[in-house]
């Protein structure tokens, strides 16, 4: 059931409220789950039910993106202030250390709450931060064109690609390698959050110089990578694994980089694994 949560944070001028929506869901250890950047708490949909069966799934729209207002004015989008929210949100909802997974830029996220101990296990699938500058740049041109596209089709013609296999494909491709399972509703949801994020320029510019160099020691982690990745490429993953030596590093045979609908069964699989 969706809902929303307001609570106090730091800011520049004094405490600042921010706004979350969520949906909470199941029964067991409490299970956040955290979406990439453009994306919306429903990337996670395909997953949420299986995953409910064992743990308390609690699927986030972070500042800015899906239904969730943007932070207070003056606040920052970088990797700390984004993680000392979502701490004030664990707080807000009554949640001591949840497991997290992350997708992209969730993903960094999940690691980022891992490496401050506010949670007791992390599963990053396809994250941020462990680029090399060209991959970078080339990820942040493709993002970019993708939002100029969805800020300009009008709403009636991405209702009728979506419709087909093929107007699917044109429009989602990039982040999923079997597209066509999409369903056409899902499609036309994602492609105007990504047009109405309002995070989406900050949270980008604050991302140009974001490595994640830290080992997260302390807490279970698990890094899994799709295999037909497009926008971060799979070599990333073997970085990753450099950097956070005791992770278990993961392959998504099939999958992209929002690899959730291409195969829910197994990434559902790894993220209750992870979460042990």
């Amino acid at each position: 059931m969706s809902a929303t949560v307001s609570f106090q944070v730091p800011a520049p001028h004094g405490p600042g409220e921010v706004t979350v929506s969520y949906a909470r869901v199941g029964r067991g250890e409490p299970l956040v789950l955290l979406h990439g950047i453009g994306h919306h708490r429903q990337a996670w949909d395909p997953v949420v039910d299986i995953l409910a069966t064992e743990r308390e799934v609690i699927a986030v729209d972070l500042p800015g993106f899906g239904a969730s207002p943007g932070l207070p004015e003056g606040l920052p989008y970088d990797l700390p202030t984004t993680g000392a929210v979502l701490g004030a949100l664990f707080e807000a909802l009554d949640l001591d250390r949840p497991h997290v997974a992350g997708n992209s830029l969730g993903g960094l996220l999940a690691l980022e709450l891992g490496r401050e101990k506010l949670v007791r296990s992390v599963t990053a699938l396809s994250p941020a931060g462990f680029w090399s500058p060209a991959e970078r740049r080339y990820a942040f041109t493709v993002l970019l064109g993708m939002r100029g596209v969805a800020r300009r089709l009008p709403p009636p013609v991405v209702a009728r690609l979506s419709r087909t296999a093929a107007g699917r494909t044109a429009l989602t491709s990039t982040i999923y390698a079997r597209p066509a399972r999409r369903s056409p509703d899902a499609v036309v949801a994602e492609t105007r959050a990504l047009a109405t994020a309002t995070g989406f320029t900050a949270t980008l510019r604050a991302g140009a110089e974001v490595r994640f160099t830290d080992a997260v020691a302390g807490l279970p982690v698990t890094v899994a990578w799709g295999a037909r990745d497009r926008l971060l490429v799979p070599r990333q993953g073997i970085r990753a694994k450099r950097i956070v030596p005791h992770a278990r590093l993961v392959r998504l045979p099939g999958c992209g980089h929002v690899p959730m609908n291409d195969d829910p069964a197994l990434v559902a699989r790894v993220i209750l694994d992870g979460s042990r």
